[in-house]
């Protein structure tokens, strides 16, 4: 699993924005996404590029961070 920290995001319409830009991305499961936190968690069947997952969060109209301390 690797969470990413998401600046920006402040309601349920913003989580449905990254979750519809994340659901493009094969093999990969949103654990959590939160709003109040900032915080989206994720796995993926296959290897997974940080840069995939940052890349579909602007997509969305946000930014974010990979979280390394978790």
């Amino acid at each position: 699993m690797r969470t990413y920290t998401i600046t920006g995001m402040s309601c349920a319409h913003c989580e449905n924005a990254v979750r519809e830009e994340l659901s493009k991305i094969p093999g990969l499961t949103i654990k959590e996404i939160s709003a109040t936190t900032g915080t989206l968690v994720v796995e993926s069947e296959q290897p997974l590029d940080d840069a995939t997952v940052l890349a579909a969060v602007a997509e969305a109209g946000y930014e974010a961070s990979r979280d390394t301390s978790v």
